[in-house]
């Protein structure tokens, strides 16, 4: 996509965030592409009043092109809803506006109205089925050039589990860790005991409290190009386990927690080992700093890299809180 085909209106419909941030960020790039210094404002509903939308989607003085990302926009309360569906009778000449959405009937009317207007409609629906997942890894080493075999592809997802962005995280890492057409052995090498740091071992080491592997391994990272987003993906998913891990398990059998975890059964002896010294409190409070790092990386704060240590800290020192 070149910055000549980006319609003035976009709406990004889905539940995946992994695909909706990729649908934006094409499109915010294609943007930049042509115009490096076009001013980019990347807002969420908690953190926008309906004076904030009015501004930023004003006609500018001098011309200046705007991109305006509105990321769940399903959420937005009646009077910054207001504000959009009044820009949409009227939008700018100026203004780019992508309104993402999660495709439910909450907020449908705003997403309707943006589509009657022409809004650009782009899909990114959640995979439900292996099928489509091993889909999204065989087009993941497409994008870089590369060919895992069928059967290397169901054994990552496997290996990794359902959430999308663990498995870009770990197409990502082979991607870069390998050569050539990639089988089922390569895959069964990288899991078996790959010591080098990855989204995964950052998350580990500090969901395990062990904070200065842990930041050493975020540094790692981080040095050698690893996505925040992705980073702060595999945090999410070691918290969501240990949440899981630490609830009252009575009746409730090893599949169903698995699933509620959403990793691979045999993960979970994993999961439990690391659980040991967290509470309830410690828990939430680690959910709440990965919420909060989840914004401050997609437009919040300045620096992913400073959010993200910062989440290491304060998640690895969460556990043993009582």
């Amino acid at each position: 996509m070149d910055s000549t085909s980006v319609p003035p209106l976009s709406v990004v419909v889905g539940d995946e965030e992994l695909l909706v941030d990729r649908a934006v960020a094409e499109l915010v790039a294609a943007v930049r592409a042509d115009d490096p210094d076009v001013d980019v404002h990347d807002l969420v509903p908690s953190q926008v009043s309906a004076g904030k939308l009015v501004e930023v989607t004003s006609p500018s003085l001098f011309g200046e092109r705007r991109v305006v990302v509105l990321r769940s926009a399903q959420d937005l309360t009646k009077e910054p809803a207001g504000v959009v569906t009044d820009y949409l009778k009227d939008p700018a000449d100026d203004v780019v506006l992508v309104l993402a959405h999660a495709g439910g009937a909450k907020g449908k009317a705003l997403l309707q109205t943006a589509l009657k207007a022409g809004a650009h409609r782009i899909d990114c629906a959640k995979p439900t089925k292996d099928a489509e997942r091993v889909k999204f890894i065989r087009g993941e080493f497409s994008r870089a050039g590369r060919q895992i075999a069928p059967d290397a592809a169901q054994a990552l997802l496997d290996a990794v589990g359902t959430d999308l962005r663990e498995i870009a995280a770990a197409c990502t890492q082979l991607i870069a860790d390998t050569e050539g057409r990639v089988d089922a052995a390569a895959v069964a090498r990288y899991h078996r005991g790959r010591a080098e740091a990855s989204g995964f071992t950052v998350a580990d080491r500090t969901v395990e409290g062990r904070l200065p592997e842990a930041l050493e391994q975020l540094r790692w990272a981080l040095a050698v190009g690893m996505a925040p987003v992705l980073i702060n993906s595999a945090l999410a998913g070691a918290v969501r386990g240990i949440a899981v891990a630490v609830q009252p398990t009575r009746g409730v059998s090893d599949a169903e927690l698995a699933k509620r975890a959403r990793v691979p059964p045999w993960k979970l002896r994993t999961i439990r080992q690391q659980a040991r010294g967290w509470s309830p409190r410690g828990v939430a409070h680690a959910m709440r700093v990965v919420a909060e790092t989840d914004a401050l990386i997609k437009g919040a704060g300045r620096d992913p890299a400073y959010a993200l240590e910062r989440a290491v800290i304060e998640i690895a020192t969460a556990r043993g809180r009582r």
